[in-house]
């Protein structure tokens, strides 16, 4: 890591693996529910205009000059965290009829559509502005049709319901965007970028020095050093709460949440993995083939982790009528991994496909910058691809047993219809 300025950070990642030149610039701040509309909605204005490219068909031709270049930007959250991530695309230099500078073009592409958007007297464009405002609002909106979507953020609202900074999406909500005006978010644009810490990656066969030279001469000022807030912790609670809605549809939705007390690389971490992808992780796991195969009573049965926040959840599509069956074989599939019910044969075919998984994610540059990045905010997990199959190929059917009897019922969201 290079640090350029005070919060400023930047990492190359030399390979000559891509023909491809990938740059990422993430902005982190603290997750707060007051903002995270804001940065939703400042991500679509960011990435539409600028001063210089004043309508989405200029920045589209624009990119197609530079050989098919791709550019946008998306928010997500992690623990404690919120990012808003620009990422731009292009072909390696290296690789066109006269080796063009495509690259140091892109950064001034980037520059120009960050640090000199479609704002005048304090206000970003209000045609703009009030077009992304409702494409965003029906973006949400769009969320909510999807029912199995809708059901896994109710989940979340019923599981955080003490904290408002957890419990909402990382894009915000319908009302929160409907709050803001040109002039307010032109203030938090202003805020952001003075006070937000900045890492910027890029990966690909290029040079770091001259890249160096070029990204420091973007106009980011010094701010405070930031602590990476990574992990939500939440204590375990003695009562299941339990929230139940109708809506018109046909397939009820049973959702779950549990506490699994367990976090990103830590001493359980590996173990953890091969319990979810056991639980209901894969399509050999406990849920799919018992729940849904066996026993025919889920359409969809799955599990997963978000092991920033200590939370697994399982999604499954029911007939609302059997929902007391699905909650008991729900519970005797845990039960069974607590007993430590697991053949060689699954607990094999586990590991091969989260190797699979972990390869596959070494060929992607997302996957790398993301891995990167987040071996420069937490050290432990800054091991090699052969420490990783080493930890992994470690666990043994009583560490699953350990990390099985921590995972606790905390949350149920029943969303049920009226024709069954």
């Amino acid at each position: 890591m290079d640090k350029l300025k005070n919060g400023i950070n930047f990492h190359v990642i030399p390979t000559e693996k891509y023909k491809t030149v990938r740059m990422m610039m993430r902005f982190s701040a603290p997750l707060s529910v007051e903002t995270i509309s804001k940065r939703t909605l400042l991500a679509s204005m960011l990435e539409t205009s600028s001063k210089k490219y004043n309508t989405q068909l200029a920045v589209s031709e624009k990119l197609a000059d530079m050989y098919g270049a791709s550019y946008g930007i998306n928010v997500g959250k992690k623990g404690q965290t919120h990012y808003l991530s620009v990422i731009f695309n292009s072909v390696n230099d290296k690789y066109l009829p006269n080796e063009e500078d495509v690259i140091s073009e892109g950064i001034s592409f980037v520059k120009e559509m960050l640090f000199n958007p479609a704002i005048e007297a304090g206000e970003f464009d209000k045609d703009t502005f009030y077009r992304e405002q409702k494409n965003l609002q029906e973006y949400i909106a769009s969320v909510s049709d999807d029912k199995q979507s809708l059901a896994s953020l109710k989940l979340q609202e019923v599981y955080f319901s003490e904290d408002d900074n957890q419990k909402y999406p990382s894009f915000g909500t319908i009302e929160e965007v409907g709050k803001e005006t040109p002039a307010s978010l032109a203030a938090y644009y202003t805020q952001m970028l003075a006070e937000d810490t900045v890492d910027i990656f890029v990966i690909g066969d290029v040079s770091a020095e001259k890249l160096r030279h070029q990204i420091d001469a973007l106009p980011f000022g010094e701010r405070s050093e930031v602590t990476e807030q990574a992990f939500y912790s939440q204590e375990v609670k003695k009562e299941v709460i339990i929230k139940e809605e109708t809506y018109n549809i046909s397939q009820a939705k049973l959702n779950l949440a549990y506490n699994t007390n367990c976090y990103y690389y830590d001493q359980d971490y590996f173990a953890m993995q091969i319990f979810n992808g056991l639980f209901g992780g894969f399509p050999h796991s406990k849920l799919f083939m018992n729940v849904r195969e066996k026993e025919s009573m889920a359409y969809y049965a799955s599990s997963s982790l978000d092991t920033f926040r200590g939370l697994l959840t399982v999604q499954t599509g029911i007939d609302g009528q059997n929902r007391e069956r699905v909650e008991l074989l729900i519970q005797e599939q845990l039960i069974s991994l607590v007993r430590g019910e697991i053949s060689e044969d699954e607990l094999s075919q586990t590991k091969e496909m989260l190797k699979n998984h972990y390869f596959l994610s070494l060929d992607n540059p997302a996957a790398v910058i993301e891995a990167a990045f987040l071996q420069e905010k937490l050290p432990q997990s800054n091991i090699t691809a052969d420490e990783w199959v080493e930890k992994l190929e470690a666990v043994t059917i009583e560490d699953i047993q350990k990390v099985a009897d921590k995972v606790t019922l905390q949350a149920t969201y029943f969303m049920t219809g009226g024709a069954e």
